[in-house]
């Protein structure tokens, strides 16, 4: 009986290891390039680019109280993905995923469960044109420039990749993984 008990937590570490990869982590889509929020963005200058990109061509219903990108309710996440609706909108233009500092490019797709961050200006439903106007909601900002220029958001600067792992699915299988682990070692090697 001593025995099985191990066993039977060893099944459940990799059936919950093995499950947990495929529920959470998101489909790996090559060559992708999303654009991200910043983690170190302050949340006024977030807010600042997120109306900018909602009053600039991003589709941000996903991110409304209804939608299916809602929750997480932060600013980081809603910004996450008006920024990369936005880039992927304008056909992932130079300087397009900057929002003053505050967006990264990133080849890590961060979908999670319903919430589908489009990855092509095909799957973002855009047409590839920039807006010519600034939005009054936040008048400090300018235009992305459609293909290169000195004009936009960081002058001359492309955007650089950030190959961080902030998924959800990475997130769940490097917590879930050690204290999987704990629980079949804390059982496994008990004292007698």
């Amino acid at each position: 009986m001593a025995k099985v008990l191990p066993n039977k937590l060893l099944f459940v570490f990799f059936a919950i290891h093995v499950l947990g990869s495929a529920v959470f982590l998101p489909a790996v889509v090559e060559g992708g390039t999303w654009c991200v929020a910043r983690s170190d963005a302050s949340n006024q200058a977030l807010q600042a680019a997120l109306d900018y990109a909602c009053a600039s061509g991003a589709d941000c219903t996903p991110i409304q109280s209804s939608g299916l990108c809602f929750l997480p309710n932060t600013i980081q996440a809603h910004a996450s993905y008006a920024f990369n609706s936005y880039f992927q909108r304008k056909a992932m233009a130079p300087g397009s995923c900057d929002f003053s500092g505050t967006a990264s490019a990133s080849k890590s797709d961060p979908s999670y469960g319903s919430c589908m961050y489009p990855s092509s200006l095909s799957t973002a439903g855009g047409t590839g044109t920039t807006t010519s106007t600034t939005p009054a909601a936040n008048p400090s900002f300018q235009t992305p420039p459609s293909s290169g220029g000195t004009t936009g958001l960081n002058p001359g600067n492309t955007p650089l990749l950030d190959n961080s792992k902030a998924s959800l699915g990475f997130m769940v299988n490097v917590t879930l993984l050690p204290l999987c682990l704990l629980l079949v070692f804390s059982f496994t090697f008990r004292p007698m």
